[in-house]
């Protein structure tokens, strides 16, 4: 008997390409779309109308809060956050968030609307040549002429942005291309791809920790899971091993975990830092270990480190970069912890090692002493506000900021939670933490969420507060208001000492702004006002699920946590 017939595929029907891209991108299992709606991709918003009721489109009011939220929504849940933006302004708008994105190694995937392609190559309205435009800042760039093409291209774009390396990937959308109709072969979900170590490459792990007598651990970078940061706990654990957590990566391991000593980024522990450069071997697995982490390439000598460095990282382009270490390993996260899980060496050598580095972890956090000659002595305690402030939350709040001096008191006197309890950019982008706040606060609404701002940080992207109240996203922002940018006045006195040109403020009332937005609003000038501010602002969050935030008045003095702006301007000069 003859075998039957075979049946040919079947054709899929012709549709507008806004729309199988909106097919396509819900195929991916993309559940949440940041972005500024623009006249140049209609027809993707006609599409995504389909999916609105699992698929939610969240209004932004400027495409840089936009591109921080799709950052943090990818940083919070583990997947790509997709944006999209409109041409021209949108898109360079966009691209702060873009930009942070690849610093950070975070998956996202941009989409912006595009001329048509019979105005082309005419300096048409708005027209931008995206590929040089964001040729440094994204992974790929590409732009898609042909409809049939849309599943290919996206799913190209998504596998591109989750593995090796994850970062952007921007797709330029000409507005004829989405509205015409074309038939398309749907493309199966994307799965991103990891390296893994070799058994050699472990193999050889354990002989340097056999021989080390003064090692530590820095974990940092993305790409990390709950799975995987079990796994390394369980092995320093397993070695009485000291963990520190690079840049803005605090929260790969609870702070409060007796073998986590710290961070390694701006205002580190002097005595951290010298353990570090007194290691024998440290295994840095995650951190790119740029400028920040490696206190201006100070930490680790160039290019090769007096130390042992076992350098493990997701992307095989940053391992040798910057340092030759004497172990490099490819591999993702979750596949080099499950590898480190079950291996164990003796560790008599350096017994004692990391509870005493948990103990200068412990005093780090105390009172810094010069708030006994502050003139804000007795009035409005910054330290003592963040001890009250953590005590008075769940241990899985998610903490957010952008970039400032005042961030220095969320890094330090903070401890933070479980992974994902920290939203902030290793770009040292400010404005981040506002967005980073309502994108968390919509995601995850089951947590608390804080944000911590300076008044200049704050007010970059300000606006969108109007997309959390329309969300019903409550958070807190915890406001440092000084009047001044302070950590240009910070370097400026430190440099040109009692210069002071272009870093001074003008600020609105910030209570009255945020009421304007339908949020709760209170000043705070002293320290034994804050606790009753606090619970105010927490009822009024759990009861109309609006944002509420508490102003700190502080004087310009209070720079840092370890000087005064008078203590900084005397050493410069």
């Amino acid at each position: 008997m003859s075998a039957p017939a075979q049946r040919p595929p079947a054709v899929p029907e012709s549709r507008i390409a806004g729309h199988i891209l909106a097919d396509a991108l819900v195929s991916h299992g993309v559940d949440t779309i940041f972005g500024v709606p623009g006249e140049s991709y209609l027809a993707l918003l006609d599409g995504l109308y389909a999916h609105r009721e699992h698929c939610r489109f969240v209004i932004c009011r400027q495409e840089g809060g936009a591109a921080f939220m799709a950052d943090a929504y990818a940083k919070l849940t583990g997947k790509p956050g997709v944006l999209t933006v409109t041409r021209g302004p949108g898109a360079t708008n966009a691209a702060i968030g873009i930009h942070t994105a690849f610093q950070d190694s975070t998956p996202m995937v941009v989409l912006i609307g595009q001329v048509g392609s019979d105005f082309a190559d005419r300096e048409a309205f708005q027209e931008m040549d995206y590929r040089r435009m964001f040729g440094q800042m994204a992974k790929w760039t590409a732009q898609i002429e042909r409809a049939d093409r849309i599943p290919e291209y996206l799913a190209h774009a998504f596998q591109v942005a989750t593995s090796g390396r994850m970062g952007p990937v921007v797709l330029a959308l000409p507005e004829d291309m989405l509205a015409s109709a074309a038939s398309a072969t749907p493309t199966a979900a994307f799965t991103p791809v990891r390296a893994a170590p070799a058994s050699a490459q472990i193999t050889r792990l354990h002989a340097l920790l056999g021989v080390a007598q003064r090692p530590l651990v820095l974990i940092g970078g993305s790409g990390w899971t709950a799975a995987a940061c079990d796994d390394l706990r369980v092995f320093a654990h397993a070695n009485d091993l000291p963990v520190a957590c690079a840049f803005r990566f605090q929260d790969l391991l609870d702070n409060e975990d007796s073998h986590y000593v710290g961070d390694v980024g701006v205002g580190i522990n002097p005595k951290l830092a010298a353990r570090i450069r007194e290691a024998d071997l440290v295994l840095a697995i995650g951190p790119r270990l740029g400028e920040m982490t490696t206190s201006g390439y100070t930490l680790f000598e160039s290019p090769v480190p007096r130390q042992a460095l076992v350098h493990v990282h997701t992307g095989a382009e940053e391992l040798g970069s910057v340092y030759q270490a004497a172990l490099m390993i490819q591999s993702g996260m979750p596949e080099f912890a499950a590898a480190l899980r079950n291996l164990k060496v003796d560790h008599a050598a350096w017994a004692g090692t990391r509870a005493a580095a948990r103990a200068d972890y412990i005093a780090w956090q105390g009172r810094p002493a010069v708030f006994d000659t502050s003139p804000q002595a007795g009035r409005l305690d910054l330290w003592q506000i963040v001890r009250n402030l953590q005590a008075a939350l769940p241990n899985n709040t998610i903490v957010t900021n952008g970039a400032g001096n005042f961030t220095v008191w969320a890094h330090r006197f903070w401890r933070y939670g479980p992974l994902r309890s920290q939203l902030a950019p290793t770009s040292g982008a400010m404005g981040y933490g506002l967005p980073a706040a309502v994108a968390a606060a919509i995601c995850a609404p089951e947590r608390t969420v804080v944000c911590f701002a300076g008044d200049g940080d704050f007010l970059m992207t300000a606006q969108e507060l109007a997309t959390a109240v329309r969300n019903e996203a409550p958070f807190l922002t915890l406001l440092f208001n000084n009047g001044i940018y302070g950590t240009i006045r910070m370097h400026q006195e430190r440099e040109y000492p009692e210069h002071v040109y272009g870093s001074s403020l003008t600020n609105p009332d910030f209570v009255k702004f945020i009421e304007s937005f339908g949020g709760f609003g209170v000043a705070v000038t002293e320290t034994a006002q804050f606790d009753a501010a606090l619970a105010r602002a927490l009822t009024f969050m759990a009861q109309e699920r609006r944002p509420a935030l508490i102003e700190l008045r502080i004087d310009e003095q209070v720079i840092s946590p370890g000087r005064s702006l008078d203590q900084v301007r005397a050493a410069g000069s």
